[in-house]
């Protein structure tokens, strides 16, 4: 597995997505129906791994499915492989290109359990200050434990990201 580096807020970000967002719609033309930043980017003030989190919304996993070669000419890649860890997205990765950052492009059906989970926590996190704050020391804390097992880094954030989410905060 590859390591974690978190980097300090960076202003950036959200012209960053909205470049990103923009591209990808230029491409795929009307198949989203949305394009939402997530992830810790898209939280003002936290700390993040310098990687933009993009969730596209669809009707149906076949639309986007028919779009891989569309995403391709932007310098996606398609992962299949981690179909059988979330069957209901389809992940897709652009490395780091100039000033932009790598590209996580997550579709998921808008609406659908995947939707609704990332975009209350999102929101929670960015109408709670303390709650951000007190999510920003542990994926400080966790990042300095396995700085060199991102999915050990992943895998311990969760019972964070439940609790927000059961807590009803979102």
């Amino acid at each position: 597995m590859s390591g974690v580096r978190l980097a300090e807020p960076d202003p950036g970000w959200p012209a960053q997505f909205d470049a990103t967002a923009a591209a990808l719609r230029a491409v795929l033309g009307d198949t989203p129906g949305a394009i939402e930043h997530i992830g810790s980017t898209a939280v003002p003030g936290l700390c993040a791994k310098p990687v933009l989190d993009l969730m596209l919304g669809v009707d149906n996993l076949a639309a986007v499915e028919a779009r891989t070669t569309a995403l391709a000419a932007l310098g996606y890649r398609y992962r299949p492989a981690y179909e059988t860890e979330l069957p209901e997205r389809r992940y897709f990765v652009r490395d780091a290109t100039g000033d932009m950052p790598r590209v996580h492009l997550h579709a998921v059906v808008r609406g659908g359990v995947l939707w609704r989970d990332h975009l209350a926590f999102r929101d929670a996190l960015r109408a709670d200050a303390a709650l951000a704050q007190r999510y920003g020391e542990l994926k400080r804390a966790l990042a300095a434990r396995h700085a060199a097992d991102k999915a050990a880094y992943t895998e311990a954030k969760a019972p964070f990201i439940r609790a927000v989410l059961a807590a009803g905060r979102c």
